[in-house]
């Protein structure tokens, strides 16, 4: 995938299929990337790859969540267009979230990744083990940090 980004100003908004760039301050395609691989935009994207799921399922398959930042990332999701919100009229209210087609194809590449960190966590662990030797002195704390 070559593409040639020139970080020029995107356009928010117009008619036809503007030329969208990621790497560019305004453009809105940058606001959707953060709430597709933010830690809990993914995490929930993927959770919903498995199926529909109530607010409560959804908070215990994504361990760690509060039901504060589960809340915010659904309605930034589903105002991407990547995940539907259907409340049903019932006593209790019944609310089912599912991904639509698009989050759906968001989704299948983002488990690719996921996946793939998955498969290859020994040898990011051997790295940072390798990384933490070089950079521990002989006191136990990190040398040199920030060092950019």
């Amino acid at each position: 995938m070559d593409r040639e980004h020139t970080g020029a100003a995107c356009p928010a908004t117009g008619t036809g299929d503007p030329a969208f760039d990621v790497f560019a301050r305004a453009c809105p395609s940058r606001a959707t990337l953060e709430h597709v691989t933010g830690r809990w935009g993914s995490l929930t994207l993927g959770a919903l790859r498995e199926g529909t799921l109530r607010f409560n399922e959804l908070r215990r398959r994504i361990d760690g969540v509060s039901e504060k930042m589960l809340s915010q990332t659904l309605h930034a999701l589903e105002r991407d267009g990547l995940v539907h919100r259907d409340a049903q009229p019932t006593n209790p209210p019944r609310v089912d979230y599912r991904l639509t087609p698009l989050g759906g194809a968001v989704a299948e590449r983002l488990l690719a990744l996921i996946d793939l960190v998955e498969e290859r966590m020994p040898e990011v662990l051997e790295a940072r083990t390798a990384y933490d030797g070089i950079r521990t002195d002989s006191g136990g704390t990190a040398a040199g940090r920030g060092g950019r």
